[in-house]
């Protein structure tokens, strides 16, 4: 069924009511006097006519402004600033007022209830990271308190301890300042602090330079790196600096958490505008639960074994925020027991 505006509808009304009125006096002359006086019918109609509008306008005036200024208020309350455009003002509109308010509250009340979903996720998350930054804060600060306090309490003048004691000391401060050093990138990242340097760079040569700097981590496990032979150079327009960091952070990785005596390859791939690089390994693999959290701050997904092995846990975190600083993207493709691929974009040069 059409849905008319209430304007249209107090219209036909009045001017029906008009023409009743007109109706009335035409057949009372008729039957009364025995003649029609059409000035006073056509009078009559007019001023009937005339009068309606004249409420009609009261009423428009008097209440529609209250709800167009509610409707108003509503639509600025709305978070949501990509579905404002869509709603017409109601002054000249064909849909009908009532029913466009009622959907605008019901909207925003949902847009209040999505906002207060996100704020409870986002308050786990912080809370979850502040536990995570003062746990891998507090493990390197308790190892070096255990160590100086060895050494205060005897250990100094012991050689066969001391010496040693001063270097484990000495590891767990450069692990606090890496962490450090780390959610300082990441928050520079964040805040657009940290400006990219982009320059015109062969990313090969580059991934060649980062797999001869580890060769001595893979030979340790066993681990064979190669680079797919692209046959030429291929030039990207980046921070060189920025990408080197990503390509050891995925490379680091894959040798740390793949499986002895396994295989990590980097690919490239030219796809319209961007090089597309892959780093796929044949490690243990990722089950698919910890995939989306995987880029997130400290987040680990074997914690204890992660640990031992060493690392901030924010390696992935400040890949995603680097690529995502390129305008770019970067996503992960993992099966339990075949290996893990990671992807991302650049813009060639």
């Amino acid at each position: 069924m059409k849905n008319y505006s209430y304007r249209i509808v107090l219209l036909l009304l009045n001017t029906v009511l008009a023409g009743f009125l007109s109706a009335s006096i035409f057949f009372y002359c008729r039957i009364t006097l025995g003649f029609v006086e059409w000035k006073v019918v056509t009078l009559t109609f007019i001023i009937s006519f005339v009068s309606g509008l004249l409420f009609i306008f009261f009423i428009n005036s008097l209440i529609l402004k209250k709800i167009n200024k509610l409707y108003a208020q509503v639509r600025n309350f709305r978070s949501s600033v990509d579905e404002q455009p869509k709603i017409k003002s109601f002054i000249g509109g064909n849909t009908n007022e009532m029913e466009r308010l009622n959907v605008e509250i019901l909207a925003w009340g949902e847009d209040r209830k999505n906002e207060i979903e996100r704020l409870k996720k986002l308050e786990v998350y912080r809370k979850e990271y502040l536990g995570n930054v003062s746990h891998e804060l507090k493990t390197p600060i308790f190892n070096i308190q255990g160590y100086v306090l060895t050494l205060l309490d005897g250990g100094l003048e012991d050689p066969t301890i001391n010496k040693d004691y001063l270097q484990r000391a000495e590891r767990s401060i450069d692990r606090m300042i890496g962490i450090i050093d780390d959610l300082e990138a990441i928050s520079q990242l964040e805040t657009g602090e940290l400006e990219l340097e982009y320059e015109k760079f062969d990313i090969v040569a580059l991934a060649k330079d980062v797999v001869d700097a580890q060769e001595l981590n893979s030979t340790k496990r066993g681990v064979m790196l190669t680079v797919g032979d692209f046959g030429r150079p291929v030039y990207v327009f980046a921070d060189k600096f920025r990408i080197r960091q990503v390509l050891v952070n995925l490379i680091v990785n894959s040798i740390k958490y793949g499986k002895e005596y396994g295989e990590t390859k980097i690919k490239l791939a030219d796809v319209g505008e961007n090089i597309v690089i892959e780093i796929a390994d044949n490690g243990i693999g990722i089950a698919n639960e910890h995939l989306p959290r995987l880029f997130e701050r400290f987040y680990r997904v074997e914690k204890s074994r992660s640990r031992d092995i060493g690392g901030t846990g924010l390696g992935l975190a400040i890949v995603k925020h680097i690529i995502e600083g390129h305008n770019q993207a970067i996503n992960v493709m993992s099966t339990v027991g075949v290996g893990t691929v990671f992807t991302f974009t650049l813009k060639k040069a």
